[in-house]
């Protein structure tokens, strides 16, 4: 898994309306905090997502924006983002070729490490965290991070 320190790789993926998103052209916008989590629509995805959609103004007064990235289709990603008026970008990654460079990828048919980054502007990770069961955490964290309290 990448660590404080390291470079984030460049990727292209789909977002949820089907429009090719790059990492490079989200940090042109500030830090980007990139969450990677098993499967949209179910619960402990939704619970973690909605928590990013909560601390919209949070997320918006340190000038980052979070991104969700999953194995799902661009349809479900869109499915998932109106069902639960998330409003910020979630990414398609269905061959799991982004989760592998983050190394979270798990092996087979398994669902991605439910994993978090913190990337500053300049592309590199200011610090990455994973919890499987506690996913207010992920957010939470990402806030401190980015605010200096940690």
């Amino acid at each position: 898994m990448l660590t404080k320190g390291d470079r984030a790789p460049e990727f292209t993926l789909k977002d949820q309306n089907g429009d090719e998103t790059t990492l490079s052209a989200m940090l042109v916008n500030g830090p980007v905090v990139v969450f990677f989590y098993p499967r949209a629509m179910t619960s402990g995805c939704t619970r973690e997502s909605c928590h990013f959609r909560d601390l919209k103004a949070d997320f918006d007064s340190v000038g980052a924006q979070p991104v969700g990235i999953s194995a799902d289709s661009v349809d479900r990603q869109s499915k998932f983002d109106a069902t639960n008026s998330l409003g910020f970008t979630l990414l398609s990654d269905p061959d799991r070729k982004v989760a592998g460079l983050f190394g979270v990828r798990r092996p087979g048919p398994l669902f991605n490490k439910r994993a978090t980054f913190v990337i500053g502007s300049d592309g590199t990770v200011l610090a990455n965290f994973s919890s499987e069961m506690n996913m207010e955490a992920h957010a939470d964290r990402a806030l401190e991070v980015l605010r200096g309290e940690v």
